[in-house]
């Protein structure tokens, strides 16, 4: 068994790495919280050159997929440059699309997807991610998107996939670069029945991995940044990194990032709900628990807006609940069968 990434993924890895760098994605950030989108785009097409939204398409499809772990790869880096934009969504929707008996939507709208021609949205509830930057902007009910429990054969039944139309205005959110919308109601309908609520719980536990890996890159950003300011910042004529507290409080946010790791790309192997689950969980709450570290170790630049480390102490939080808050995980890991033995 290996648990060690390959040549391959780690140079994947790089290469994303310096392009990302070289993009400078803070600038590209604000531009895309106040809802100017040409640096984001142009983003949008380099990452998708790439091949990272390929990886979520089946090869049938014009992808290079499914390859879980290389998108998993691929979202800790965009985590670690908070690069904005529906990413986790447009995974998703690929997901979904795939997942459906009905080969249609597919074949129509994940070759744009797979190429970066398009982006997709996705509703998993009252709210939509960018919708008003998304092409494809795709609606399921609710009995599509949430795990279909025992006995909901009828519920299932009446599950409808919708491309919805231009939304409205933004609603109030965690992290500015991350614009919530209300889908409008309707739209053509692309696929209904059983087969809808099953890839639409697919597309959320695709939705659940790519969280965690981008949460994951999102902490190891902060921890580094931090690293180096308190390595900088001196008092008493001494770094402040010296001393003894903030060095406890930097070892327990790595330790917690580092034990995050496996656990996201083990469910990148099974991905199966409660392993995607449990890297949710660990990943988003490593993450959260090392933005505070952050804020503190920062001081009071850690709340100026205009200050970059802003941009990943807001996209932390706002994770932490994306495509499922801590408690709905952790009901899901207990309720897989093969953890309680």
């Amino acid at each position: 068994m290996r648990f060690l990434l390959d040549t391959e993924q780690r140079a994947f890895a790089d290469s994303l790495d310096a392009m990302l760098t070289a993009a400078g994605t803070p600038a590209v950030v604000r531009d895309w919280s106040r809802g100017e989108r040409a640096a984001g785009r142009a983003l949008w097409s380099r990452i998708a050159g790439a091949g990272v939204f390929a990886l979520a398409v089946p090869e049938t499809y014009e992808g290079l997929g499914p390859r879980t772990v290389e998108l998993g790869v691929a979202f800790v880096e965009l985590g670690r440059h908070a690069v904005p934009g529906p990413l986790v969504e447009t995974v998703a929707a690929a997901a979904l699309l795939a997942g459906l008996d009905d080969p249609g939507p597919a074949r129509r709208l994940l070759p744009a997807l797979a190429s970066g021609a398009s982006t997709a949205t996705l509703a998993a509830g009252p709210y939509a991610l960018d919708a008003d930057a998304a092409d494809v902007r795709l609606a399921v009910s609710d009995q599509g998107v949430r795990a279909r429990p025992p006995g909901a054969g009828e519920a299932a039944g009446r599950a409808e996939l919708r491309l919805a139309g231009v939304p409205g205005d933004p609603c109030p959110s965690l992290d500015p670069a991350r614009r919530l919308f209300v889908l409008p109601p309707g739209g053509e309908l692309l696929a209904s029945g059983p087969q809808v609520a099953a890839a639409g719980a697919r597309a959320r536990t695709w939705a659940r991995f790519a969280t965690a890996a981008q949460a994951l890159g999102v902490g190891l950003a902060l921890l580094d940044r931090t690293v180096a300011y308190v390595g900088q910042r001196t008092q008493f004529g001494v770094p402040v990194g010296s001393f003894q507290a903030v060095k406890h409080q930097l070892a327990d946010a790595k330790i917690a990032l580092e034990f995050a790791r496996p656990l996201v790309f083990g469910a990148a192997l099974t991905m199966t709900p409660a392993d995607v689950a449990a890297a949710h969980l660990t990943a988003c709450e490593a993450a959260y628990a090392t933005a505070r570290t952050a804020l503190q170790l920062h001081g009071a630049i850690g709340y100026t807006a205009e200050y970059d480390l802003s941009l990943w102490l807001g996209k932390a939080r706002a994770l932490r609940t994306a495509w499922g808050d801590p408690r709905t995980c952790r009901a899901l890991v207990l309720g897989d069968p093969g953890r309680r033995r």
